[in-house]
């Protein structure tokens, strides 16, 4: 297979690929669940099922995650939290993945990474690469951050970016990140808009607090509902279900 080009002066090749070319279940050798209703950090309001094809599931050749209101373990809403599993974890790459976002507010979809291991500690020590989030009240304007024990939202110190795709509930885009020793770079359709520098090139007092990118990390894929930031106008009862829809995911790593 031909090196894709995106990067300046990177090549990168295809080493990992889910076409969700099958029906039912998303592949349990690829995908296992985040599961439960704590809130996860941010106040949300779902609970995320495991080997539920209500929340999580394959049909038309596309990953369907769907949050519903339907009541579940004393929650309202339920939905699903997909993550990449031990081969999915990767240092350095292209992770691109081509989805169709939900409308709503209240709706928080999220493509992202976090690290596999603990090496730095937990979050956000071990750091957050965000490929693509976007809330229903804020509708077709896409955001990129990553977060640090330097630099997070609990501290208004994160480092983010956001792009206008007006067709990201009515069409399938690309969103991707590259990422290298040097910086972490993030795209929708291939249009560069956000640029996170390694500062531990430039910087003699830097460490893992502004740079923890040198470890394995894995995909998370969920559709979230409510929370801190995506129920901050609140949530509208009367649009459920909706779904993110997930046409592939493919991952790159550099040619040497």
């Amino acid at each position: 297979m031909m090196p894709f080009v995106c990067q300046p002066n990177v090549k990168w090749r295809l080493v990992w690929a889910e076409e969700f070319e099958y029906k039912g279940l998303p592949d349990p050798e690829k995908w296992g669940y985040d599961v439960g209703g704590h809130g996860w950090g941010n106040k949300e309001l779902q609970y995320y099922t495991q080997g539920r094809e209500e929340n999580a599931r394959v049909e038309n050749g596309r990953l369907i995650i769907e949050a519903r209101r339907d009541a579940w373990e004393g929650h309202e809403y339920t939905s699903a939290r997909l993550v990449s599993k031990s081969k999915g974890d990767w240092t350095y790459g292209r992770f691109e993945v081509r989805a169709k976002l939900p409308s709503g507010r209240g709706t928080w979809p999220a493509i992202w990474m976090l690290p596999s291991g603990k090496d730095y500690g937990g979050w956000p020590s071990g750091g957050e690469i965000d490929i693509m989030e976007h809330v229903g009240f804020d509708p077709d304007v896409v955001h990129a951050s990553v977060h640090t024990k330097s630099y997070h939202h609990t501290i208004n110190t994160q480092k983010t970016a956001k792009i206008s795709v007006p067709t990201s509930r009515s069409e399938f885009n690309i969103y991707a990140v590259e990422w290298t020793p040097e910086e972490i770079r993030t795209f929708v359709n291939d249009r560069h808009y956000f640029t996170f520098k390694n500062e531990r090139l430039t910087n003699p007092n830097a460490d893992y607090k502004e740079w923890p990118f040198d470890k394995p990390f894995h995909l998370l894929l969920n559709l979230a509902v409510g929370g801190t930031w995506g129920g901050e106008k609140g949530v509208d009862e009367s649009v459920w279900p909706q779904r993110m829809e997930i046409d592939y995911v493919r991952i790159y790593q550099p040619v040497n």
